[in-house]
């Protein structure tokens, strides 16, 4: 069992994303980062698709009542043991019952993600642990919670996997993107405009969607209401550009003008508010 003695900015618990709700209009969910989420997985040795504890920008302080192993990747968030020994990124590390783990601000990138041995063995709703408010009956880790994982100890434990940290994960900042459903309605102006300039990330940047701050001129009638996806980029009737990111909605009405590659939606989780990003259209 894992404690929560505090809570963090804004921490929970994510997987894969839940594919069963997705007929239902269930939002998917999901770590926003897949690939750090995964990478600390793996170095656990754990399934694909263990639970892992998903913070932003702010960490939890966490008390262990088993001994097991974790496993911190994604953003810099300094994590210590007992408030004395570090815990490094992508390098598994065992931790004892009592033990208290904390974490500091974040010095680079926006969520880290903490995997434990067996992964966290919270509420599965739809084939799902990921948390989401009003389907899981928390939206979020909060103080005083009791998160359910599995004990493990190793007497002699195997040579630890371990990964050299990918900067470049976090400091690229042009995205690679496909031609949304209405791309081929804007004018070459508008298109132009799109691919060609960087966009600023707003203050509106959630689980749900980021807005970026720029306008890009909307000539586009309304679409009827459509499927959307996470990596949808929508165009709004003033003009807003709006990225859906886990969390979106399964239909919308704005005009979907591109659509991120799964690599550019991991790395747009890890963006701050002011950051800059750019659009590089791929070929499918």
């Amino acid at each position: 069992m894992v404690e929560v003695l505090s809570a963090g900015l804004f921490t929970t618990i994510q997987d894969l994303g839940r594919y069963k709700g997705l007929a239902w209009g269930v939002p998917l969910s999901g770590a926003m980062d897949q690939t750090s989420a995964g990478l600390a997985n793996a170095l656990l040795n754990n399934r694909k698709a263990c639970a892992v504890l998903e913070m932003t920008l702010v960490g939890p302080k966490l008390r262990f009542h088993c001994d097991t192993e974790i496993c911190l990747t994604g953003a810099a968030l300094q994590g210590k043991i007992n408030e004395t020994k570090a815990v490094l990124l992508n390098q598994p590390t065992m931790v004892q019952s009592g033990d208290v783990l904390s974490f500091g601000k974040s010095l680079w990138g926006t969520r880290a993600y903490l995997a434990v041995k067996g992964g966290f063995q919270t509420e599965q709703v739809m084939q799902s642990y990921s948390m989401y408010a009003g389907i899981t009956s928390e939206g979020n880790i909060e103080k005083g919670m009791l998160l359910p994982i599995q004990a493990f100890s190793e007497k002699n434990p195997p040579k630890k996997n371990s990964l050299k940290l990918n900067k470049a994960h976090f400091e690229n900042s042009v995205l690679n993107v496909f031609p949304g459903p209405e791309f081929e309605y804007l004018s070459e102006g508008q298109k132009e405009k799109l691919l060609g300039r960087r966009f600023t990330i707003s203050k509106n940047n959630n689980r749900m969607a980021y807005t970026l701050e720029e306008l890009l001129e909307n000539e586009l009638t309304p679409i009827i209401t459509s499927l959307v996806q996470p990596g949808t980029v929508q165009l709004t009737p003033a003009g807003n550009i709006i990225v859906l990111m886990r969390d979106a909605q399964t239909t919308g009405g704005y005009p979907r003008i591109l659509q991120l590659s799964e690599q550019a939606m991991n790395q747009l989780s890890q963006k701050r508010t002011k950051d800059w990003v750019g659009f590089d259209m791929v070929d499918y």
